[in-house]
């Protein structure tokens, strides 16, 4: 577990506003590996998450501005899903995978919500992955539905968090989600991940995780490992150049040696193995990857 010293961002803490685009879109219900089908209502993502996989998606749609400070809002997003929902067969449907949609702007637009809401008028399932305390704004339409809520949490120290991922909910209002989503009836899930090498994925954090776990009486958990995913690293370097120098030849060899990164993910499979035995959670346990 991290112990030591965090080095303050330069300047003030206040998160500047995103660049706010409103885009058309053809499709707006596509098929996933993650379900049947995923929902993204937004490109881009005001949660600035260092690690946040989805930065992939620049390349299809390239922007000025670097990843977490532009969204794009797909404006005609309820249209197209009534167009689509004339066709497609009821499923699972994993909302978001591309973004967060229940970043910031959701509170404005409201896609996410209306969306939601449409699919379940036609008997899909919602599988609700979030960062946002936003989302307890839609009890009122998950409750009418056997759908699932969860939330992201790469690390109970709220200092790691906030230099990681520095618009999201903190992690206390997460865990409020996952106890008012419990109350309401809901199914719940965990995704503890990406685990940040040598800060947050020793046995004695993994073991507050499933700790955490238990106490939320959730029933899915999933844990992932941080992975070199394209474009991730120049942001996780910069982070860690900036606030943990001494980790950042450690976390090159993670991600890019092959032994060492096989070595890596052995070790984290058995302390995961470990923490969840001990809580007896094993059976609702998922390794990613």
């Amino acid at each position: 577990m991290f112990s030591g010293q965090v080095t303050p961002p330069n300047g003030s803490v206040t998160v500047q506003p995103a660049a706010v685009r409103e885009v058309p879109c053809k499709t707006i219900l596509n098929r996933t590996t993650l379900g049947d089908y995923s929902l993204n209502c937004y490109t881009g993502c005001q949660h600035k998450c260092v690690y946040c996989y989805a930065r992939f998606m620049q390349r299809f749609h390239p922007h000025a501005e670097p990843w977490g400070e532009f969204v794009d809002v797909k404006l005609n997003a309820v249209e197209v899903l009534k167009r689509q929902l004339r066709r497609a067969s009821p499923g699972e449907v994993f909302v978001s995978s591309a973004c967060d949609g229940w970043q910031p702007v959701e509170a404005e637009y409201r896609l996410t919500r209306r969306c939601c809401e449409l699919l379940l008028e036609h008997g899909f399932q919602l599988n609700a992955l979030t960062k946002s305390d936003l989302v307890l704004r839609d009890l009122d339409v998950f409750s009418r539905s056997g759908s699932r809520i969860g939330v992201t949490v790469t690390t109970l120290d709220q200092r790691l968090a906030d230099l990681w991922e520095p618009s999201a909910s903190s992690i206390e209002r997460r865990f409020a989600v996952l106890a008012e989503a419990r109350r309401a009836g809901l199914r719940t899930a965990v995704m503890f991940g990406p685990l940040l090498p040598g800060l947050f994925d020793d046995q004695a954090s993994l073991d507050a995780l499933f700790q955490r776990a238990a106490d939320a009486a959730v029933d899915v958990i999933w844990v992932d490992a941080l992975n070199p995913r394209p474009r991730v690293w120049p942001a996780v370097a910069r982070l860690l150049h900036d606030h943990f120098p001494d980790l950042l030849s450690f976390y090159q060899r993670v991600l890019f040696n092959c032994q060492v990164r096989q070595q890596y993910l052995t070790a984290l499979r058995d302390r995961v193995a470990r923490a969840a035995n001990r809580h007896r959670l094993a059976k609702r346990l998922t390794m990613c990857g």
